[in-house]
């Protein structure tokens, strides 16, 4: 089939202003909890998008971690690609795509690395042998073969071989605090409803935008 072919057409959900109320974070919650009970495939998973100063943009999956009045929170090698371009560039993105509910979040703002303690706190949950990946993986260097990214594993296996794996320096969390919600329900006849919400002085303005 031509790629130019493949379309879906939209019908499970609406979305009007009477349901969305005026509060982003509480809608978000909502569509949050409606994907888990809809057995979406890793609802939390989010297209995170940073930009060097110089205007070129970067885009890749990450996993959200934790979010509320403060943010939305995910964790990362401080020292890859999209770790250097938050630190240098606070302007993120955020992306949620659940197909199954024909739903998408879009959210835009700024980020800041959150405290050593809460780092601390979510990596001692993490699988032991995602906690040695932490340290193995110079994340966005280049590797001479995969050898030597499992070399790296083995020596650090044999280093930390009681479990006991600290955080590394180089590895913590971000929090993105949202300036912009936009939430995307899919219709027929690509009539889809589209509502923003932007924070103002005063607290959230909620509109409506074409399709």
């Amino acid at each position: 089939m031509p790629i130019a072919d493949l379309r879906v057409d939209y019908s499970k959900h609406g979305l009007e202003e009477a349901e969305a109320g005026t509060d982003p974070l509480a809608l978000f919650k909502r569509w949050f909890d409606q994907s888990i009970a809809a057995q979406v495939p890793e609802p939390n998973a989010m297209t995170l998008a940073t930009c060097t100063l110089e205007g070129k943009p970067s885009a890749r999956i990450v996993l959200l971690k934790g979010y509320d009045e403060q943010g939305l929170t995910f964790f990362t090698n401080y020292e890859s690609r999209k770790g250097r371009e938050l630190t240098n560039n606070r302007h993120a993105s955020l992306v949620f795509f659940w197909h199954a509910v024909e739903r998408q979040v879009r959210i835009e703002g700024t980020v800041s690395k959150v405290t050593e303690a809460e780092s601390d706190e979510y990596f001692v949950t993490r699988p032991v042998n995602s906690r040695l990946g932490a340290w193995a993986s110079e994340q966005s260097e280049v590797l001479s073969g995969r050898e030597e990214l499992e070399e790296n594993h083995r020596q650090l296996m044999a280093r930390f071989h009681d479990g006991n794996v600290p955080r590394p320096p180089h590895w913590g969390g971000f929090r993105l605090k949202p300036e912009v919600w936009e939430f995307w329900q899919g219709r027929l006849s690509r009539l889809h409803d589209r509502l923003r919400y932007r924070l103002l002085e005063d607290g959230w303005i909620r509109e409506r935008l074409s399709p």
